[in-house]
């Protein structure tokens, strides 16, 4: 299994609900924990992440803060339109250091990823890192 950060294998953050100039959803992509986007505090938020080609996918990992409930969707076209969902999670809430949630896309090719967060512990929630393992 094979860890790289997003921005390194090409992939781009190409849709994100909301976005604060501090904080802008390509910090997702850069591999630093220390950088993050940060929500606007409304729910459901969502950003899509674009790879340059089909990626064969086993699990990502999403690093965060005050994130609750999230899913995430795929498609394997050129576009961002018709995705489906591969699956969705719970996190358990961490006082005060990051949420740190490895999760099993079984082997999923996809060439973009729809992350939804649907709820948080807060009113804002933070996305420090995704990364992917092949």
């Amino acid at each position: 299994m094979i860890e790289s950060s997003l921005s390194s294998l090409g992939a781009k953050v190409v849709v994100a609900t909301s976005s604060d100039e501090n904080h802008p959803p390509e910090n997702i992509t850069d591999g630093n924990t220390n950088t993050f986007w940060m929500s606007t505090g409304m729910f459901p938020q969502e950003f899509i992440i674009r790879f340059p080609e089909p990626t064969k996918i086993s699990s990502v990992t999403v690093d965060s803060y005050n994130v609750k409930h999230l899913k995430i969707e795929k498609n394997t076209s050129q576009n961002a339109s018709q995705f489906e969902s591969v699956t969705k999670k719970e996190f358990e809430h961490t006082e005060g250091h990051l949420q740190s949630n490895a999760i099993s896309l079984n082997g999923s090719s996809a060439t973009h990823l729809r992350f939804i967060i649907t709820s948080g512990y807060d009113h804002f929630v933070s996305v420090h890192r995704v990364s992917v393992q092949s």
